[in-house]
């Protein structure tokens, strides 16, 4: 007779209703196969072989109903991911977690060391082509940023850093928030090209790597005066600085978008034949047009970004007003008529006055007259030196040039 509620016992009743099926069956029969279960030396052939769909699914059945009869405690005994044979906890775990905000749960170190960082895992972890990523960071981090002007004063504006590294063949990938900490251990200093090369000395040690680039986009107002009337309000211009650098050598420059109206020579003469001819009143077309010029500053004397304004409404004076009374708004019109220009005039002026400065060495123009008679826009894109040179061009370029006020 088998011990009462001897475990064993059931183990035996257990294996004898599945495994014991088959041809094995016969050795466990009598009382000497229960006193072979009684001391859990059961050694069959079968327990070498894979067990059938049908086996498995008799042991999952007798396990569903022993976590019906016992406690959560006696399951996590045996383990704790029987618990999700227990009906209605299938997709949980044991033991159940914790809803409420633990306010006073500290980290220390222990911790910390303790918790997963696949980011900085073995290169079995990368997925895809093991290769060199050139570039990869964060986008877009915005914080407010102190900037001087051209006349000693300070101009506090929300600035959106861009900030990358290069990434080995064989690194994972990297702790992006490091870029984000090493910029706030500068944030409260006044920025210049200094300042943004000890951000990326910062993260470039911090990240181990050995190409990096910080970008910095603003909006940087400038107080401008009426053609006529002598009101004054401010214009925005969209700038970003740029430091790169890559094998060691490093580069600042300068990016600034200019809003210009360009009157279409060919229009005007046009409309002046109408009027001569005919006597036909017509209108020259015109419209919001857009350079984005590109510096590669020079070390030496600061080139403000005041400095390049001036270079870029020398060049082309026909800049977008900000305040206008009927007299500025007759003033503009004669300055259209004045300086009539074509997109390709655009690219060589601005050139023209580039080249006049010694602070600037390479640089790009890439100028955008957003037509006001056709549904197209035209462009070109003029380049000097080797910084800007390149035979590709992003497909989205001109649709940012567009500045919608």
């Amino acid at each position: 007779m088998p011990i009462p509620n001897d475990p064993r016992a059931g183990l035996l009743r257990i294996y004898e209703q599945t495994i014991g099926k088959s041809s094995t069956k016969a050795q466990f029969e009598g009382s000497d196969a229960r006193q072979k279960a009684a001391d859990m030396n059961i050694h069959s052939p079968d327990f070498d072989r894979d067990p059938s769909r049908e086996e498995a699914e008799a042991a999952l059945a007798m396990l569903r109903r022993w976590v019906g009869n016992v406690t959560p405690e006696e399951v996590a005994t045996l383990d704790p991911l029987v618990a999700r044979l227990i009906p209605g906890q299938e997709v949980s775990n044991y033991p159940a977690l914790a809803r409420a905000y633990p306010e006073d749960f500290a980290v220390d170190d222990a911790y910390k060391a303790s918790m997963p960082d696949l980011q900085n895992g073995p290169a079995s972890l990368i997925r895809g082509a093991k290769q060199q990523i050139q570039h990869v960071g964060i986008s877009n981090f915005r914080l407010p940023i102190r900037f001087h002007t051209r006349d000693n004063g300070d101009l506090t504006l929300e600035t959106s850093v861009t900030g990358t590294v290069s990434l080995e063949a064989e690194k994972k990938g990297i702790n992006m928030s490091r870029i984000m900490r090493t910029f706030y251990k500068h944030a409260e200093e006044t920025f210049s090209f200094d300042v943004i090369e000890k951000a990326l000395d910062a993260y470039k040690s911090d990240l181990e790597s050995f190409d990096a680039r910080i970008q910095m986009r603003f909006s940087f107002p400038m107080k401008v005066q009426s053609l006529r009337s002598g009101l004054e309000g401010y214009q925005y211009y969209d700038i970003a600085l740029e430091l790169v650098e890559t094998a060691g050598v490093r580069k600042k420059i300068v990016h600034l978008d200019y809003v210009y109206s360009s009157t279409c020579p060919c229009s005007l003469e046009l409309s002046e034949h109408a009027r001569q001819f005919r006597g036909q009143l017509a209108t020259p077309h015109s419209q919001r047009s857009v350079a984005r010029i590109s510096v590669l500053v020079e070390d030496g004397p600061c080139l403000w970004f005041e400095d390049l304004i001036d270079r870029a409404r020398a060049a082309v004076p026909t800049e977008t007003q900000v305040m206008v009374k009927r007299e500025d708004e007759q003033a503009f019109a004669e300055l259209n008529a004045a300086n009539p220009i074509f997109v390709e005039d655009a690219a060589r002026l601005f050139t023209q006055q580039l080249q006049l400065d010694a602070r600037i060495s390479d640089f790009r123009v890439i100028a955008s007259h957003q037509e006001s008679l056709h549904s197209h826009d035209a462009v070109s894109v003029l380049t000097e030196g080797t910084t800007f040179a390149a035979e590709s061009l992003d497909p989205r370029l001109f649709a940012s040039l567009f500045h919608v006020g």
